[in-house]
């Protein structure tokens, strides 16, 4: 009998107990929605490059003789930058400059004998078509001599130099970049699917590697009107300041501003679900519908729906509704 009356009053413990957790409202974790700056901006890549600037290759492919100028010298239009081995080349103008002599030899032999009535004056004709086509030749090749002169396109400094005494280059090679250090820009390529938001004047916000702790402005300047339908991207040109810290060659990625609210609502991430939010009076939740606006990995901007100050739920349970009791998590 005693056993009995103990086994039944663990079994009313136990269902007690049971009653107890089912009962018990859930616990939750919170936050608190604050305010701060929400950007909405287009996401793109570009690399640094003078405003003015040119590559600089050969005309023919051939051996380099010579370097004339170095990085960061300062060079007149025209002016030589490297020499390449002409000696067949001058082999060429010899050989022709013989045969336009000796054309023009044959013209004159021929002119003496038609005024002697021993040559016809096609013959003549023949010799004075020759002699044109020959000595053209001839001037064609000596003006190829100034192929074998790399030289500069345009007044700027040496911005880089890729060419060495001895090497062997060809009409694809770039051997110098020719340009002025300032002004600079940024080319950059942004999705064919968010160019439709660009525009000209846009603020843009620049990171890059050599400045990790630094956030770098520019300005959208240009948008190339043909696209690449290969990449499927625009190219946009973001025009920096003239005191910028970075320079040429470097890669930055670029965020064009769309829109900025510097007191927008904010809560992390996990407070959203199905678009609505949990929001704690006292010990209960009240299931609010809000209007999201910029997401980010730390925070969601709230458009409406939820004020400063409001205290949201974390990660609230499939389970949770609107009107449930809760209680905090230790």
């Amino acid at each position: 009998m005693r056993r009995r009356i103990i086994v039944l009053v663990a079994l009313a413990l136990a269902t007690a107990g049971g009653w107890f957790w089912w009962t018990m409202p859930p616990a939750v974790a919170i936050a608190v929605a604050t305010t701060g700056p929400a950007l909405r901006a287009v996401y793109a890549t570009g690399s640094v490059e003078p405003v003015h600037w040119a590559r600089v290759g050969p005309a023919v492919r051939a051996r380099v003789t010579e370097v004339m100028v170095e990085e960061g010298q300062r060079v007149t239009e025209g002016q030589p930058l490297a020499r390449l081995d002409d000696r067949e080349a001058l082999h060429r103008v010899e050989e022709t400059d013989a045969r336009a002599r000796f054309a023009d030899d044959e013209l004159a032999r021929t002119r003496t004998l038609v005024t002697r009535d021993i040559a016809s004056r096609s013959a003549l004709d023949r010799a004075e078509a020759e002699a044109r086509a020959v000595r053209a030749a001839a001037d064609a090749a000596r003006r190829r001599l100034d192929d074998y002169i790399v030289r500069a396109p345009a007044a700027g400094v040496v911005l880089r130099r890729d060419v060495e005494p001895g090497e062997v280059v060809d009409t694809p090679a770039s051997l110098f970049w020719i340009g002025e250090p300032r002004p600079l820009r940024i080319t950059a390529e942004v999705d064919e699917e968010d160019i439709a938001q660009v525009h000209d004047g846009q603020a843009v916000l620049l990171r890059a590697d050599a400045f990790p702790n630094r956030v770098l402005n520019a300005t959208v300047g240009q948008i190339t009107p043909k696209g690449d339908a290969t990449r499927k991207a625009y190219r946009v040109r973001l025009v920096l300041p003239q005191d910028t810290p970075l320079m040429i060659g470097m890669t930055v990625e670029a965020n064009i501003v769309l829109r900025r609210t510097d007191d927008a609502v904010l809560v992390p991430p996990a407070a959203v679900r199905d678009g609505s939010v949990f929001v704690v009076r006292r010990e209960t939740v009240e299931r609010r519908p809000v209007e999201v606006g910029v997401q980010g990995p730390r925070a969601v901007e709230i458009l409406r729906g939820l004020a400063r100050g409001e205290a949201v739920v974390l990660n609230p349970p499939a389970t949770l509704l609107d009107g449930q009791t809760v209680r905090l998590r230790p």
